[in-house]
């Protein structure tokens, strides 16, 4: 509540673009730990149902070749050292597959939940966690309740499902005593990979209900204050850079529907090198004529462009069109250019009479 006093108000605003980046910015993205645990769990199940025979096959000759040699082995430093060293580049190998599975599915499992995302932020210290105050804070916090409720519901749910599944098996179990090592080995690997499948599936869906509330907690710890956008609003158009953007945004739009009323005009006047002002008059709708569209340099050359497009007269007076240019776009054409103007007018409407003519 103080947070939220000191913010200007409650949180009730949604998240701008902004504060989403920043929060991304410093690590802050919507991560359950419970995806990664199931998607682990549940792969390396998988694995295990295809890699077993093979690894299995693989430990047997492992172990079969040091019991053989076991009788002819003489035991020193050196000897230990080779032997320790061999043990080890064999598991090493057969276990290998399982090593790279894990770092793909930690990788994946993150990527899936935020995307691609590379931050320094967390890793970097942060003094205030020392404080024994803060910490202890922490420890009874909102988000460690849940954190430990979250933890017992999982311990629970899995003992009630391997109590449940052994119970189911129970009277089976009873007639092992008179099977065999490898049967009995056989069936306890079946209840074993049973009780883990059906884990699985209940971590799967505690993922998926766990991911839904993180991103859902993140959301609402994003929202921000009236006050807050108000602030930030500021800050985004006030920099230099955003403000520079608008305007050449703002200056590209006007440019277009400047463009887009030149096929509306009656005479292009121009300076043949550097300027272009297109000029409209309708003796019914206006009292003098008025400046649709100006340029200079390469949009002057794209008004003409377009005036011979669309075939509009093309008349070529420097000091007229000099003095056109420094009319606003829209602006009637004042009183003392008037007659110059209509001159003009005049001899593009003796080349195209339906134009109309001046009164």
């Amino acid at each position: 509540m103080a947070e939220e006093s000191d913010s200007g108000g409650e949180r009730t605003e949604a998240p701008s673009a902004k504060r989403r980046d920043d929060f991304r910015k410093k690590g802050q993205v919507a991560q359950s730990k419970e995806v990664q645990t199931a998607s682990l769990l549940t792969l390396i199940l998988l694995f295990w149902i295809f890699y077993l025979p093979t690894f299995w096959s693989n430990f047997t000759a492992l172990l079969f070749t040091l019991w053989q040699g076991s009788g002819e082995f003489e035991i020193t430093q050196a000897s230990i050292l080779s032997l320790a060293t061999f043990i080890i580049q064999k598991l090493g190998i057969l276990l290998f597959p399982l090593f790279l599975l894990v770092l793909i599915i930690g990788f994946f499992s993150s990527l899936f939940q935020f995307g691609w995302l590379l931050s320094a932020k967390p890793l970097s210290p942060d003094f205030s966690k020392l404080d024994p105050i803060k910490g202890f804070g922490r420890f009874f916090s909102r988000k460690s309740l849940i954190e430990v409720i979250k933890s017992l519901l999982k311990v629970i749910l899995v003992a009630l499902i391997a109590y449940s599944t052994v119970l189911d098996n129970f009277n089976e179990a009873l007639i092992l005593v008179d099977t065999s090592i490898s049967e009995t080995l056989g069936y306890l690997g079946k209840v074993s990979a049973l009780i883990l499948a059906k884990v699985c599936a209940v971590m799967v869906l505690l993922a998926f209900l766990d991911f839904l509330f993180v991103r859902w907690e993140l959301e609402e710890k994003m929202k921000m204050t009236k006050q807050e956008l108000k602030e930030e609003f500021k800050e985004s158009e006030g920099a230099p850079h955003i403000k520079a953007q608008i305007r050449a945004i703002q200056q590209e739009m006007a440019r277009k529907r400047m463009m887009a009323e030149v096929p509306d005009a009656d005479v292009i006047v121009t300076n043949p090198t550097h300027i272009s002002v297109a000029i409209k008059y309708d003796s019914d709708k206006m009292d003098s004529p008025v400046v649709l569209a100006k340029g200079s340099d390469i949009i002057a050359m794209k008004i003409r462009e377009i005036a011979r497009e669309h075939q509009i007269p093309i008349i070529e007076n420097p000091p007229v069109a000099r003095l056109l240019h420094k009319l606003e776009i829209g602006e009637y054409i004042p009183e003392d250019l008037f007659k110059v103007v209509a001159e003009i007018l005049a001899h593009v409407y003796s080349l195209t009479p339906t134009k109309g003519t001046m009164s």
